[in-house]
């Protein structure tokens, strides 16, 4: 929502979208950063649908977690080469 809420606030709500942002994220995590699962699902905040397992997990795993944001803001604010970009254009109606 906080990047819903960037975009709304710079006036691109209507020609941008943060849908993916989650997933792309928990994808680096695991095929990049290579941290363990549950670092990643924490990072996101998902819970433990497991009764059991999640009254036993009380790690918040903090130091990771700020390891691995510190990780991501840097993946994220790296220049991208131009000639690795690609144009996305809106499909017309036929």
């Amino acid at each position: 929502m906080t990047l819903t809420k960037v975009l709304r606030d710079m006036g691109l709500a209507e020609k941008a979208t943060v849908h993916g942002m989650r997933s792309t994220f928990r994808d680096w995590a695991t095929e990049v950063a290579r941290v363990r699962e549950v670092v990643a699902e924490a990072a996101l905040a998902h819970t433990v649908r497991d009764k059991t397992e999640a009254s036993y997990r009380r790690a918040t795993y903090l130091d990771e977690r700020k390891a691995l944001m510190t990780a991501w803001a840097t993946f994220c604010a790296k220049p991208v080469p131009a000639d690795t970009v690609v144009e996305l254009r809106q499909r017309t109606a036929s």
